[in-house]
């Protein structure tokens, strides 16, 4: 994995962390992450997520032969950071809800509550929409009944992919690595993940995940 390490872009960039409302005073760099599509532990798929510097950021692990129901946003180290599940009453439409840490029967409270999604992504349906470009919407909360918030356009299976704000501003980017190193080419399973200033980098990447749910 060594040389997908040193092939990372070499701006330094600092790591933010998650929160509900995003952050709008950061650095006026944006960051540069490499996502590799391979668990690094063997039993598993998953991703691995690493930085300008060539350290791991983000991972995410899920058995082999399975369509998760849920999957976990992990950092480098293994402490869950967002956790994505599908909407079991939406059969027909693949669609997310996006949680903050890791959830389940342990971290419901006494009251039998569940913690509340924070966002609610949906895919597109091209044949209901006017803009065949567009992949998913995503919301704030647990529906759709109000205006996205983010909207991802372009193509997940070419790793060329915008998520723009509702002022139309790209704020996240995926796209090709298109390199060979040592006679061995990127392809699809490596790619970039830019992210603006102020926007979570952990929340592009839960998003980069649940595009891999609904478009691989």
């Amino acid at each position: 994995m060594s040389f997908f390490m040193k092939s990372s872009s070499r701006s330094v960039h600092e790591e933010r962390r998650w929160s509900a409302e995003l952050p709008t005073t950061e650095s006026d760099l944006c960051m540069s992450l490499t996502v590799w599509r391979k668990s690094l532990v063997m039993s598993c798929n998953g991703f691995t997520v690493i930085n300008s510097n060539g350290n791991v950021v983000y991972r995410v692990e899920t058995y082999i032969g399975q369509r998760p129901k849920e999957l976990v946003l992990m950092d480098g180290v293994g402490k869950p950071i967002l956790t994505m599940r599908r909407n079991k009453n939406l059969r027909l439409l693949d669609t997310w809800f996006i949680y903050g840490g890791e959830i389940g029967a342990h971290c419901i409270s006494t009251k039998r509550s569940e913690k509340q999604p924070i966002f609610y992504v949906k895919k597109c349906i091209n044949i209901l929409h006017n803009n065949p470009n567009v992949l998913a919407y995503v919301y704030r909360g647990r529906s759709s009944d109000e205006k996205y918030v983010y909207m991802i356009e372009g193509s997940y299976s070419h790793r060329s992919c915008k998520v723009v704000n509702e002022a139309k501003k790209v704020v996240a980017e995926i796209k090709r690595k298109d390199a060979i190193i040592g006679g061995v080419s990127f392809g699809v399973e490596v790619f970039m993940l830019i992210v603006d200033a102020g926007f979570d980098p952990g929340l592009a990447m839960a998003l980069v995940l649940l595009l891999d749910q609904m478009f691989s």
